[in-house]
């Protein structure tokens, strides 16, 4: 059992420390174009599984796509942050380019391995990573919305005082300001949080999940890497058990919920075929405004690619 993470930076990395510590692949390759980097990183995290108890070998290698071969997921997560005095059109055609390049030297080795995207902007990288590996969509998604979850549910917790290990929730839409939580599909151990907390306390909370990544980089002056990170390796984890894990996923919608051609994160199964069923929610006329609102955003978004294109 061979996982790949393409992207040996924060990302990366902790994603491929959490698949080995959690035992979740035999092997896990780590690739980059930087010369020692995934090398030193595998290394370093193979150093640590005498200390932690745990068996996953930990490669590295230097642009060698030859050593991914046969792996049954990837995780790309390569890709430049947006700089200052950067464009989101400069971001979307340089992060393009790379995904493109990852994504054919992936198939050309893995061609059934399923891929999980993780690169910003995430909606149309996604895109541009079905386009390539002109796969089924069910075997091309992207990483968000676990990502943001668990922000919501980690801000839920604090709120209310309770462990996140009892909050349970699902977010729709555009990774970022667009994204569509529901808080009516939202509960703690069962009961629902609209019981538990103020509608104010829950609107402010919503808001600040909206701009939680845009919350550490002011922080930071970075983006996050450690959430990214683990929620990349637990959608690897529940594809390769065949968990049949209930997640929202980045997918490219055709049909469901009156959208076609456009990626948005859903709740879907997810399991030893990548995303087994979509699952439709019955929203209400204000979530579905919500997640219209969202999709013609991502849709601007996947235009600029086109016409890059």
């Amino acid at each position: 059992m061979k996982i790949t993470v393409v992207g040996a930076g924060n990302v990366g990395a902790t994603c491929a420390d959490v698949l080995a510590y959690r035992e979740i692949a035999n092997e896990v390759v780590v690739v980059d174009i930087k010369e020692g980097l995934a090398e030193g990183k595998a290394l370093d995290i193979w150093q640590k599984s005498p200390i932690n108890l745990y068996d996953t070998r930990t490669v590295g290698v230097t642009n060698d796509y030859s050593k991914t071969e046969g792996s049954e997921v990837v995780i790309i997560t390569s890709g430049l942050p947006r700089k200052p005095g950067m464009s989101r059109d400069d971001l979307i055609e340089t992060n393009a380019g790379i995904v493109k390049s990852v994504t054919e030297n992936v198939v050309a080795h893995s061609p059934d391995a399923i891929i999980i995207v993780v690169s910003n902007p995430l909606d149309v990288m996604t895109y541009q990573a079905h386009l390539v590996s002109k796969a089924p969509r069910t075997k091309v998604m992207g990483m968000a919305g676990i990502l943001d979850t668990g922000r919501y549910r980690a801000f839920l917790a604090e709120a209310i005082n309770v462990s996140p290990k009892d909050i349970q929730a699902v977010l729709m839409g555009g990774h970022g300001d667009t994204m569509v939580p529901l808080p009516r599909y939202t509960t703690v151990g069962g009961i629902p949080v609209t019981e538990l907390i103020e509608k104010d306390t829950l609107d402010a909370i919503v808001d600040r999940t909206k701009k939680g990544g845009g919350e550490l980089v002011k922080l930071m002056g970075t983006s996050a890497w450690y959430a990214p990170g683990a929620a990349a390796a637990q959608m690897a984890e529940a594809i390769v058990r065949d968990q049949k894990r209930v997640f929202p996923v980045c997918i490219q919608l055709d049909g469901e919920y009156g959208i076609k051609n456009c990626y948005l994160g859903t709740p879907v199964i997810l399991g030893k075929g990548g995303v087994e069923k979509i699952i439709e929610l019955d929203l209400n006329d204000e979530e579905m405004a919500s997640l219209k609102s969202s999709e013609g955003h991502v849709r601007e978004v996947m235009e600029v690619l086109d016409n890059m294109r």
